[in-house]
């Protein structure tokens, strides 16, 4: 018996997954599927929004006198993002992202811990890994230069989970790359048509 893959196999429920951060040089987990290992630290709960894979592209056409149809297309920027919002905001690494500040510095003294916001942050770059899930399916985004770009408001109110809203911005690497994928989705069938 033939196995034929459903359509349905094809697609993806982001049905859940999870956000890491590590130093930039941090090699990518094998898999999604395997638990990242240290230095690799969870962002903790997502709010049930998910995570959104942002492309944000601009191009210049090139449309020779006397005509209507461009000839050609050239890119001339080409951004990814990733948003998320982090729910556990006492956490450790979640608190060292949103503020711009090294973990060891948040470590609690007395069982308090304190810190000072700079008027003048520095940029900071991490390697950031992300997996979601849907049955057979699983998807893996390795980001060896990402930078939270964006900070949305935080709202403290009796009716609202508090959460950390983020936009992280994949840099390039040495390689040139901003984003590599790690994905295991069922076997289909060898296309054999002409």
């Amino acid at each position: 018996m033939v196995y034929i893959t459903r359509a349905a196999d094809l697609t993806q429920i982001g049905a859940n997954g999870g956000g890491w951060v590590a130093p930039t040089g941090t090699t990518a987990p094998a898999s999604p599927l395997l638990q990242p290992a240290a230095p690799w630290m969870p962002l903790g709960c997502i709010s049930d929004d998910g995570l959104t894979q942002g492309f944000d592209e601009d191009s210049q056409e090139f449309t020779p006198w006397g005509l209507t149809s461009p000839l050609r297309t050239q890119i001339t920027k080409s951004l990814r993002t990733f948003k998320l919002t982090a729910w556990e905001t006492s956490r450790t690494t979640v608190q060292s992202l949103q503020y711009r500040i090294p973990a060891a510095s948040l470590a609690p003294v007395s069982g308090l811990t304190s810190f000072a916001e700079t008027a003048s942050p520095v940029p900071d770059r991490r390697a950031f890994w992300f997996a979601i899930f849907d049955g057979n399916t699983s998807r893996g985004f390795y980001v060896p230069q990402g930078e939270i770009s964006d900070r949305s408001d935080v709202t403290h109110k009796a009716d609202a989970m508090a959460g950390f809203e983020w936009t992280i911005t994949a840099y390039p690497d040495s390689a040139g790359n901003t984003v590599y994928h790690s994905d295991v989705v069922p076997v289909t069938p060898a296309y054999t048509g002409s």
